[in-house]
């Protein structure tokens, strides 16, 4: 069975949803739902479930927004992908909360540069765990801030967020 809880965060509900202990999914929505359709069959054919509390999954999610920019760090992951993007995915958790690298350096750091900035993008977008797979710390070498998910704005704010500066709702 997959358990599913929504915490409330300073931009918007953020929709857990955890398999045995790991993380499978994670995403600012308020419906549980709209993470769960985007699983493998497998893991949707075991059914999903509300809960009231993650424990440590929870525990985290709220000192991630409380301060604790490392706190998502410690929370097992597990999403499906190639082994590109799998080693991509683990990467990008690698990038410290405050700091942020273009398409091209994450590619580079996932130690395939030829791969470029194409497949870092692919990566980022078909990311289902954010922002523990902090895909929001990656940005175009061009400027601005790219492309999100969940919207630009939660882009920024939780860039600000993790940069000392805001910490309002949006």
């Amino acid at each position: 069975m997959i358990a599913a809880q929504l915490v409330p965060t300073p931009v918007g509900p953020l929709a857990l949803l955890s398999r045995e202990g790991v993380l499978v999914a994670a995403g600012f929505t308020p419906e549980p739902k709209d993470m769960f359709v985007r699983l493998t069959p497998a893991l949707q054919s075991e059914g999903l479930a509300i809960v009231d509390d993650l424990g440590a999954m929870t525990e985290a999610t709220r000192a991630y927004f409380d301060g604790d920019l490392d706190a998502l760090d410690a929370i097992p992951v597990s999403q499906p992908g190639t082994p590109t993007r799998k080693r991509l995915h683990a990467t990008l958790r690698e990038v410290k909360a405050g700091t942020t690298v273009s398409y091209a350096q994450l590619a580079e750091r996932a130690g395939m540069p030829r791969t470029a900035a194409r497949a870092a993008g692919s990566a980022c977008a078909q990311n289902l765990i954010a922002p523990f797979v902090p895909c929001h710390r990656v940005l175009p070498t061009t400027g601005g801030y790219g492309g999100y998910y969940y919207g630009v704005p939660v882009k920024e704010w939780l860039l600000a967020h993790e940069n000392g500066g805001i910490v309002n709702a949006l």
